[in-house]
């Protein structure tokens, strides 16, 4: 491994030089003054606080077949460590552009499929597991096929279900399968389902079941879903259609997100386009509903696809990136907007210095930052600066967690030690980001109820729902009566 060094420490006081700041009234972003030395195309936080960052040959087929890196970005320190590239059985490097990747329960990042040919695009049939302690790629049984820009969605078994893709001769990939280390061969395929899209977006449901928003990568026609998996792989999965959804052609590169808190099984669904112009469309379904409708919510100040969102401490939903048009940076230069759940209100915020749309990612940082990253608007023009978005209540007086738990289980009642415990509103789990194209099945917020109190510690319980909370690594977090969190502490339910 090698590694390169950045003299900028991102937890020191910045040199007001090596950055620039667009910034509102308390929030601000910063363009670090160093660059990925990859494209990041796919992008998580590991249980370590690392991001980890690869792009196999990065939508350039002149480097398929050649060495591509992977990185461990570590934020604090500003430094990157590259990973050799994992090789096949004729030790010809994998290519892991456009897979697919979730969390495993013990903190590994299961990948899947990526890119055998481009134009026309095969899938890969390859899984491998990148370890965020060892910081190497370990290799597993392949697929029984191949798929490109699947969707990879971690269940509350903890095993790993994979749906959709081209194949490795090009073709739609309609049989979903599941990975299991509990079998000789991994993994198991499901009869063949309905054509869903291309990186269909997933939510894992309190039932065990699980739901397509309606957002996906490229136009495909396919509505909303519920999905049934059987207890045999000789079974169908049932479809339940959800309608309801505004705009329905318009899920090209939207964004969908499990509204916090996780229990109250609602989804959201973020503007999107077709193929070529945006939507500031947003729905809102009730999946604890009888028969679960899409309702509009209040829309996007600005239409945008190519988008992230992502979940904040404060319970509220972020969005950055994204564009008006297709693929175009001239129409990408928009202020990030936040979504306040409890009063259904989006509101403007700091405007990005760099503008971002198709292969951009945004992931939210254990001290409740969100780093932005990527960019691809056309072959070879590749977008390395990084970018940081610190919320208003980075700027506020905010609560400590003095001690939690590193384990919990399932209905488990445990402490937490904080001086602020008389003024704590919220106690909440958020599982790590694991994103590309708008797409991330990992981010949820899991409410932890508080039972008690006194001066200086509170008394919660976790759920005892393994799909509310799939196992695995969560980032624990207090936030006060204003909603302002703390910095989190990694905690791991199993």
């Amino acid at each position: 491994m090698t590694q390169t060094n950045n003299k900028n420490n991102l937890l020191e006081e910045p040199d007001l030089g090596t950055f620039i700041a667009q910034t509102t009234a308390t929030d601000k972003w910063q363009v670090l003054s160093y660059k990925a030395p990859i494209l990041p195309i796919h992008a998580a936080l590991l249980r370590t606080g690392k991001i980890f960052f690869f792009c196999g040959s990065g939508n350039d087929p002149a480097r398929l077949n050649t060495p591509y890196d992977s990185v461990v970005w570590d934020v604090n320190k500003g430094t990157f460590t590259h990973q050799a590239p994992p090789l096949d059985s004729n030790n010809q490097p994998i290519d892991l552009f456009c897979a697919g990747h979730s969390f495993r329960s013990e903190g590994l990042l299961m990948v899947a499929g990526g890119t055998l040919r481009y134009d026309p695009f095969y899938g890969s049939p390859s899984a491998l597991l990148f370890d965020p302690i060892t910081e190497k790629w370990v290799k597993i049984p392949s697929m029984n096929n191949g798929r490109w820009y699947p969707t990879v969605l971690t269940l509350g078994s903890g095993r790993i279900f994979a749906l959709s893709g081209p194949d490795k001769d090009g073709k739609l990939n309609r049989q979903p399968e599941i990975y299991s280390v509990t079998f000789s061969n991994g993994w198991n395929a499901f009869p063949i389902t309905s054509p869903f899209p291309a990186y269909a977006q997933l939510f894992l449901l309190s039932s065990g079941k699980i739901f397509y928003s309606g957002a996906q990568m490229g136009n495909s026609g396919v509505a909303p879903t519920i999905l049934t998996l059987p207890d045999t792989f000789t079974q169908s999965i049932a479809e339940k259609v959800v309608p309801g959804l505004q705009n329905p052609d318009f899920g090209n590169q939207g964004a969908s997100v499990l509204l916090p808190p996780a229990q109250d099984q609602k989804v959201m669904i973020i503007g999107g386009g077709n193929s070529t112009t945006a939507t500031n469309r947003v729905n809102i379904v009730d999946l604890k509903a009888t028969n679960p409708t899409y309702v509009a919510a209040k829309s996007l100040n600005y239409a945008r696809m190519h988008h992230s969102a992502v979940l904040l401490p404060d319970r509220t939903v972020f969005v950055c990136n994204g564009s008006k048009m297709s693929e175009d940076t001239t129409q990408s230069m928009l202020p990030a907007e936040i979504y306040n759940p409890a009063t259904n209100t989006w509101t403007v915020v700091a405007k990005q210095s760099v503008p971002r749309v198709y292969h951009s990612v945004a992931l939210l940082l254990p001290d409740g930052r969100v780093v932005a990253a990527g960019g691809n608007p056309q072959r070879t023009v590749n977008e390395l600066r990084l970018e940081i978005y610190s919320p208003a209540y980075m700027s506020r007086s905010r609560p400590i967690i003095q001690s939690a738990p590193q384990t919990l289980s399932y209905g488990l009642q445990f402490t937490i030690q904080t001086p602020q415990a008389g003024n704590i509103k919220w106690v909440s789990l958020i599982r790590p980001m694991a994103t590309t194209h708008s797409c991330d099945t990992e981010q949820r917020i899991v409410d932890v109820p508080i039972n008690s109190r006194n001066s200086t510690s509170l008394n919660v319980t976790v759920t005892n729902n393994r799909n509310i909370a799939p196992p695995g690594w969560y980032m624990l977090f207090i936030s006060d009566s204003n909603g302002t969190p703390s910095v989190a502490t990694w905690t791991r339910i199993f």
